[in-house]
């Protein structure tokens, strides 16, 4: 009886998947720096800022779902970089000779960006929780949860794909993603947007980050979520459709040129 075997695009893609994770377990300083950011940043607001920061509530509840979508959102830009690399050090040139599906270099990619950034997340968490964080969720809260922050990492992945297709160089690629590192603080992760000058305060309300922080929050400390969860996955099927559009139609064009 015949082993069944997993459709061409499927098992390149997990084949390329499997490459970009081994390529990650051979550079942990990558690893390490996208943990450091977020638990440093989570030490500062908390042990040094928190005590003038009022929020309603204990500050470290506050500001973890924030820290959490930060270390999200940092992880998922150094995708660009990865990809930039890729298409700079030749190695894409040997995939066009091989018998692989096109999607499966972008795919390998964003999944492996979403599993690396879902084990940092959680461990992210594991030091919140030794710092004293102590969320309410029941397991269907904590998987909604996830789920949330997966779909959040599959857009900015592929958003940050194609940002990656679009630069010349590796350094290059790491500045364009600056504004996906950047939109979390100014958002209600770190203080709530209605404490924010008139000015910023609309764009920190409207902007796509926030909604999902606040229902990230309300999964984890059962606070109010309101219409927030329908605009946070709204966001990130929106970015991630664009992305992956955007994303494919780059790289078919980096191939034929």
């Amino acid at each position: 009886m015949s082993t069944p075997t997993l459709p061409g695009p499927v098992a390149d893609t997990a084949i390329l998947l499997r490459r970009n994770l081994t390529h990650l377990l051979r550079s942990p300083d990558s690893v390490i720096m996208a943990l450091a950011l977020p638990i440093a940043l989570m030490l500062l607001f908390v042990y040094v800022f928190g005590g003038a920061i009022d929020t309603g509530t204990d500050y470290l509840n506050y500001v973890v779902p924030g820290i959490i979508l930060l270390c999200a959102a940092f992880g998922a830009a150094t995708t660009a970089v990865s990809v930039c690399s890729d298409m700079t050090e030749g190695i894409v040139d040997r995939f066009r000779t091989l018998d692989i599906a096109r999607s499966a270099f972008l795919t390998g990619h964003v999944l492996a960006s979403v599993a690396r950034n879902l084990i940092t997340a959680a461990l992210v968490i594991a030091v919140a929780i030794a710092m004293g964080f102590r969320p309410t969720s029941d397991p269907v809260r904590w998987a909604a949860m996830f789920a949330l922050l997966a779909l959040f990492l599959v857009a900015l992945s592929y958003l940050s794909t194609a940002l990656g297709l679009i630069a010349r160089n590796p350094e290059a690629a790491s500045g364009f993603t600056f504004v996906i590192m950047f939109i979390p603080y100014v958002s209600s992760a770190f203080v709530p947007a209605e404490t924010m000058p008139t000015w910023l305060q609309g764009f920190a309300e409207n902007q796509p980050v926030t909604p999902v922080i606040e229902t990230v929050r309300g999964l984890l400390t059962d606070t109010e979520i309101g219409s927030n969860a329908l605009l946070a996955v709204a966001w990130c099927s929106g970015i991630a459709l664009v992305g992956f559009v955007w994303a494919n139609v780059l790289y078919r064009r980096r191939l034929t040129h």
